[in-house]
């Protein structure tokens, strides 16, 4: 057992729990979808195509954004979410790293 780890992660991993925390949302992975390479969306973009207040929307989309997942600019009135999919892939990385160096025989599917 790996007693190093129970009072706290290492320090590289904090963002990597994050972004992990935010991503175990159906309703926040559903959100992550819509986007396409390059785009931004408006809130109300969004609140459009879920059957969710406004205020739900925004709540999903500020946790995204705190974890870095989203990136938010404004446009004139309206606040614009674009998705940093290399947040995402370094902390799949990260964690694929770590498998990989601790348990060498992950690779393998054994």
């Amino acid at each position: 057992m790996k007693r190093e780890y129970i009072a706290e992660l290492p320090e590289g991993m904090l963002p990597t729990a994050a972004i992990f925390s935010a991503l175990g949302d159906p309703v926040r992975q559903r959100i992550l979808m819509l986007f396409e390479p390059g785009e931004a969306l408006s809130i109300k973009d969004i609140a459009e195509l879920f059957a969710l207040s406004r205020t739900a929307v925004v709540h999903h989309l500020i946790v995204l954004e705190r974890a870095g997942i989203l990136a938010q600019r404004r446009a004139g009135k309206a606040t614009l979410y674009s998705l940093r999919p290399e947040v995402v892939l370094e902390a799949v990385t990260a964690v694929r790293d770590y498998i990989l160096e601790e348990f060498p025989g992950a690779a393998g599917g054994k």
